[in-house]
């Protein structure tokens, strides 16, 4: 009975004890379930009161942003996503579609002047530039982007799918710019400046660190703008820039075009020139040497010695050509072995200023010293001519006869013997307009050009034919020698380059103009378009075409 009473009561706090912890179990999934419910509760709380809050701080930057837009645009709020398309051109100025053209000319961007706009690489952090407009061509979506600006936005790997954010933005004029030539020579271009700004006349705006490319004829330059006032950006429309031009830091460890290195007076300089390869360097002749040149006392004297085994030609040219060739040239020398061309007052296309020398490999690989010395010119030259004519037979007196050989006035007590001696070992060159007395073991080495009739050593022969007789063909397509092509190039060839009258930059003299007064003026195709730019008259102020600007001088002004 005791057994079965303790079983029950056992039992029945078992299921008492099994009660009560269903019951906590309970209460702890409850409280639990109210944690989490809490828990999400202000976790969705939380995440509606951040958007909220992004939405709010999305909306004040937006309307800031706008703000912004609109004081840098002065009213006019413009900002497109658009994708690039690169196009051929020159310049910063863009092609937009025709909405964009809708759009600005609702907000009277029109009457503000000149539209510029900023320029970034969407969604990426490499920097911005400017730009003007070009036309509203583009297909819609699209933005035509010229080499310049896709230059300065993108690096050498294009992008895939290039998107550009443009804004319209206004922006001051320019008033100072400091620019830095990547390579050297820049400096060596005659009126480098006027290069600039003709280059700078197809550009609307400039921005720092943007890189600008100037080209002058086979010469490519590329400017870093390292400094703009009053702003990081500004128009280059219709103002006048102070300019500060700089050259590159360091010396570039390869170039692809040619380099002028510097040639001082007196000093030699050593190089090594391969076949078929050309070396240049530069002097200039100052007002003070230019002066004893003038007056006979002095002359300039530039030497090249290579070695034996190898052979080189020198050129000469005065600037504004940079790079004299077998093409084109003032001065030139091709004799074998040393060289040497002596520049005197009697050479009327000598003047003060800058002189390139070129060093040619016509044959071989050699080292070769190249030098430029101011010599003083002796006076006693002029006094030693007679005598040496007079040694020569070149009069005759009564007391000579002449040598039926040599035809050299020889004294008559000495002619029998002269004659005995003169048949036995000299030679008169029989050919036309020759007549030179030869050592009898000279004849054979002296040798006529059958085309111009010049004498030559033998060894010499092979170089004179191929230098001014094998026909060269100039890039305008004449095929000429070498003293007709260097003609050719100086004064009739239409792509050789000439000085602009009106912008002072170096351009190809192309065919005379189209309009018969500019023909009649004798201006080119460029001077014709260049000149017909408008600038104010210093002495009325008013806005006169630039190849008018002489006659308006004389017909309303009375200058002459």
């Amino acid at each position: 009975m005791d057994f079965e009473l303790r079983r029950a009561r056992e039992k029945l706090e078992k299921e008492q004890k099994d009660r009560k912890e269903k019951a906590r179990l309970r209460l702890e999934r409850e409280r639990r379930s109210k944690q989490e419910a809490t828990r999400q509760r202000e976790a969705i709380e939380a995440a509606q009161r951040t958007r909220r809050i992004d939405a709010m701080e999305a909306q004040l930057k937006a309307e800031q942003q706008m703000e912004e837009d609109i004081f840098a645009g002065r009213g006019i709020s413009f900002n497109r996503v658009l994708e690039a398309v690169p196009f051929e051109g020159s310049g910063d100025k863009i092609k937009l579609p025709p909405s964009c053209f809708s759009e600005l000319s609702d907000q009277g961007a029109f009457d503000k002047g000149p539209l510029h706009f900023q320029l970034s690489v969407n969604h990426q952090d490499q920097g911005s530039t400017h730009a003007g407009v070009l036309e509203f061509t583009a297909d819609e979506g699209t933005v035509g982007i010229p080499p310049h600006i896709w230059n300065n936005l993108y690096s050498k790997q294009d992008p895939s799918t290039p998107l550009v954010e443009i804004k319209y933005v206004w922006l001051p004029k320019g008033t100072y710019a400091k620019l830095q030539s990547q390579e050297l020579g820049f400096s060596d271009i005659p009126n480098h400046k006027a290069v600039l700004e003709t280059s700078l006349r197809q550009h609307a705006t400039l921005s720092q660190n943007d890189i600008l490319t100037v080209k002058h004829g086979v010469l490519t330059f590329h400017l870093l703008v390292l400094e703009l006032k009053p702003l990081e950006s500004v128009s280059v429309l219709e103002t006048d820039i102070e300019v500060d031009i700089m050259g590159p830091d360091s010396l570039p460890e390869k170039s692809n075009q040619h380099v002028l290195k510097p040639l001082a007076f007196g000093k030699s300089e050593t190089g090594i020139i391969n076949e078929g390869e050309y070396a240049y360097y530069k002097f200039s002749i100052d007002d003070e040497t230019w002066q004893g040149i003038t007056c006979g006392d002095v002359e300039i004297e530039v030497t090249l010695d290579s070695e034996a085994n190898a052979d080189t030609d020198l050129y000469l040219s005065r600037h504004p050509l940079l790079f004299p060739n077998t093409h084109q040239h003032g001065w030139s020398s091709h004799d074998v072995g040393s060289k040497c061309l002596v520049l005197g007052s009697k050479d009327h296309t000598l003047g003060p200023g800058s002189y390139s020398v070129g060093v040619y490999g016509f044959k071989g690989t050699t080292k070769y010293h190249v030098s430029v010395t101011v010599k003083e010119v002796s006076k006693s030259n002029s006094g030693q001519q007679p005598a040496s004519s007079s040694s020569h037979g070149l009069t005759s007196t009564a007391d000579t006869l002449e040598c039926g050989n040599c035809k050299h006035y020889i004294p008559v007590r000495t002619i029998a013997l002269h004659e005995a001696y003169c048949r036995r070992h000299n030679v008169i060159c029989q050919h036309t307009g020759c007549g030179i007395v030869l050592r009898t073991e000279e004849v054979k080495n002296h040798v006529h050009c059958g085309k111009c009739g010049l004498a030559f050593h033998g060894t010499e022969m092979e170089k004179h034919m191929k230098v001014f007789h094998e026909p060269l063909r100039c890039p305008c397509g004449v095929v000429l020698e070498k003293t007709q092509m260097v003609q050719h190039q100086s004064s009739e060839c239409a792509l050789r380059l000439v000085t602009c009258r009106f912008c002072g930059d170096m351009v190809q003299a192309g065919s005379l103009a189209s309009d018969t007064r500019d023909r009649l003026r004798g201006l080119s195709e460029h001077e014709s378009l260049c000149g017909s730019r408008t600038a104010p008259c210093d002495s009325c102020g008013r806005a006169v075409m630039l190849k008018e600007m002489e006659i308006h001088q004389v017909a309303v002004h009375q200058k002459s």
